[in-house]
């Protein structure tokens, strides 16, 4: 520590000392002189000046008008609307692609006094067709659909995080929506389920399942592919154990290069909706994804 304390003035108090004033005082105005004639006005009535305003309370009375604020509000909010209706729209076109990768169909479900098959577990048996189908050997049910559904759905969704955060929301709650609309009609018009009761409660067991995939898809991606083939195993294959684990493989490999194609697209693919999927070959080695 210094020995002594210099006492010079700093540099900044001499600047301050030798300048002008900081704040300049206004001179209070004059009062106005008012004619003889007409009397001045009382405090009950307000002198009216004549002059005409200055440009800078003109801007301050424009600012202020009732009108003009609602205007602005309106033009900020004018995009989001748009967005909203924007992306419904889209959402319903990639949630049909997704639903179209496991489509099914139940023959039986137009005739009349005709039992619809079941499988050992109680569904409804269908006909289905594809890699989902023919190779890998799943069941065409209602639940394989949801599932392979939910699987397109939440590769759409981990593509969907990329966007701004105060856009994404509005795009997830709608491919959900979408989703919950298809499956209902599905309910209606290929199982013949006319009870709303039972399908508000199938809809509730299928909106817990997607909670459960998304998590355990999310935790497959950051812990490495043993984990999201655990995850594929329990929703696609139902945790059947006498399943064939090269499949799961497949599926862990197709899941991998969806998303890197995905991630190659630009927004304005995924967002416009012409994003589709195909497969081909053996094993679905041939997947690609497609921009129309």
């Amino acid at each position: 520590m210094p020995s002594s304390v210099t006492t010079a003035t700093p540099k900044f108090a001499r600047t301050l000392s030798t300048s002008q004033p900081l704040f300049a005082v206004e001179a209070k105005p004059k009062p106005r002189e008012y004619a003889a004639d007409p009397a001045p006005p009382t405090s009950k009535s307000p002198a009216v000046s004549k002059e005409s305003p200055q440009p800078a309370q003109e801007a301050e009375i424009a600012t202020d008008s009732p009108t003009r604020a609602i205007a602005k509000e309106l033009r900020k909010r004018a995009s989001s609307v748009t967005e909203t209706y924007v992306a419904y729209g889209v959402c319903e076109k990639l949630v049909k692609e997704c639903a179209r990768q496991a489509n099914y169909t139940i023959p039986q479900a137009n005739e009349k006094n005709v039992d619809i098959p079941k499988t050992k577990d109680g569904e409804d048996l269908g006909v289905g067709t594809g890699w989902w189908y023919e190779t890998l050997g799943l069941t065409p049910t209602f639940n394989t659909w949801a599932q392979i559904t939910f699987l397109h759905m939440y590769l759409l969704t981990a593509r969907l995080r990329s966007f701004p955060p105060a856009h994404a929301p509005t795009w997830h709650q709608h491919l959900l929506d979408h989703f919950f609309y298809i499956a209902e009609d599905r309910m209606v018009t290929t199982h013949n389920i006319a009870a709303r009761s039972i399908r508000n409660k199938y809809l509730k067991d299928l909106f817990v399942q997607w909670r459960g995939l998304m998590a355990g898809y999310d935790e497959g991606l950051v812990k490495g592919d043993a984990v999201l083939a655990t995850a594929a195993w329990r929703n696609v294959f139902k945790g059947c154990e006498e399943v064939d684990f090269r499949g799961v493989g497949e599926v862990v490999s197709y899941i991998r290069g969806v998303l890197r194609g995905l991630d190659e697209m630009g927004d304005e693919a995924v967002a416009g909706g012409r994003w589709f999927l195909g497969i081909r070959g053996v094993r679905g080695r041939g997947y690609w994804l497609g921009v129309c």
